[in-house]
């Protein structure tokens, strides 16, 4: 479910980017990513992390202390670690573990800080979204495979501009 943008959104990743500090590493770099991260975009109210990590040893090693405060490995990304916080059954926060190799190399990254500067690509993303939404809800489509392609082309021109080769985007 989409809802309209939340101005409580960089305060809650603050408090929870701040909590993940303290039951990890004090040195994780931590940046508020996904549609949350970019004023007036619709989104699920859902506040997604990227988290530098040294390596990927460092996630497994902070594994116990994540899970006791109420983080769970596990979702269908397979290309890095992302541990889910629920409360309730209802997803408030995803965190992407990526190591400091891979960093300035992150889609999602990418993507938010795109979408920061090109306000009319960020339009564009938000009206797929939408059309995705409404795409799952008539199984044509999950809502995820149903925005890949405008995702992949952003990140493409993003990569570009950075001097980066196109990828697979879709992380689902």
């Amino acid at each position: 479910m989409l809802v309209g943008y939340d101005p409580s959104w960089p305060q809650q990743f603050e408090r929870i980017a701040a909590e993940l500090r303290t039951l990890g590493d004090t040195e994780w770099t931590i940046e508020h990513i996904g549609s949350t991260a970019v004023p007036g975009m619709r989104a699920k109210p859902i506040i997604d992390l990227a988290v530098r990590v040294r390596d990927s040893d460092d996630v497994e090693a902070h594994s116990a202390a994540l899970e006791a405060a109420g983080w769970r490995l596990g979702s269908a990304v397979r290309t890095h670690p992302v541990m889910i916080l629920e409360a309730d059954g209802v997803r408030s926060a995803i965190a992407h573990f990526f190591t400091a190799g891979e960093w300035d190399a992150v889609h999602q990254r990418l993507l938010r800080d795109w979408l920061l500067a090109h306000p009319e690509d960020a339009d564009r993303y938000s009206h797929a979204k939408c059309d995705a939404v409404a795409a799952a809800a008539r199984g044509i489509s999950t809502y995820n495979a149903a925005k890949t392609p405008v995702i992949h082309e952003i990140v493409d021109r993003a990569r570009a501009a950075r001097g980066l080769a196109p990828v697979p985007v879709y992380d689902k």
